[in-house]
């Protein structure tokens, strides 16, 4: 048999009348309990029941499910979905004595830009050289977000995108 206990907390009074509204929260007289009691909760969404599919390969490039992009000398938008997306590819770099120069894998929300990856080369004295950097991330796009990509003249970002999951977390299949 379990053992009851009165809770007298403000602090916890007021949050649940900030997350239960609909049930009038504490009124007089009402006291806030807790138990001993082992009370099971299953959740049998889809989302609790997980995957049979191992991690890493929940996020494996296909045929079906991949998109290819390149960007050069321009910016343009990789993904304006929302979910969770796998962004798999390389950037490279021309350097010279002219200028520096950076390649931006950015997020923007519809305001401003957050830049996620900076690939900067400062400009070289040596002979001109290509340099080349691989990149292999996940990113989340809320509503109204768009990752984008930014490349100056002599640069080129290409890859692949990937959507792993959808806003709610469901995972999309390969």
């Amino acid at each position: 048999m379990g053992q009851e206990f009165i809770i007298k907390s403000q602090k916890l009074e007021d949050k649940v009348n900030q997350l239960l509204p609909s049930q009038g929260g504490f009124q007089a007289g009402v006291d806030l309990s807790a138990s001993t009691t082992v009370i099971p909760i299953i959740d049998l969404t889809e989302t609790a029941e997980g995957s049979d599919v191992r991690a890493d390969l929940q996020t494996a490039l296909s045929f079906d499910t991949s998109t290819v992009f390149s960007v050069q000398n321009a910016t343009s938008t990789i993904i304006n979905t929302t979910g969770y997306w796998r962004v798999f590819g390389s950037n490279s770099l021309r350097i010279d004595a002219t200028s520096d120069r950076a390649i931006q894998h950015i997020i923007n929300d519809g305001a401003s830009d957050k830049v996620m990856l900076n690939y900067y080369v400062e400009n070289s004295s040596d002979d001109p050289k290509t340099v080349v950097n691989l990149f292999d991330y996940n990113i989340f796009l809320k509503a109204g977000h768009i990752f984008k990509i930014t490349s100056p003249a002599d640069s080129l970002s290409a890859g692949v995108i990937r959507q792993i999951a959808d806003i709610s977390g469901n995972l999309v299949d390969p």
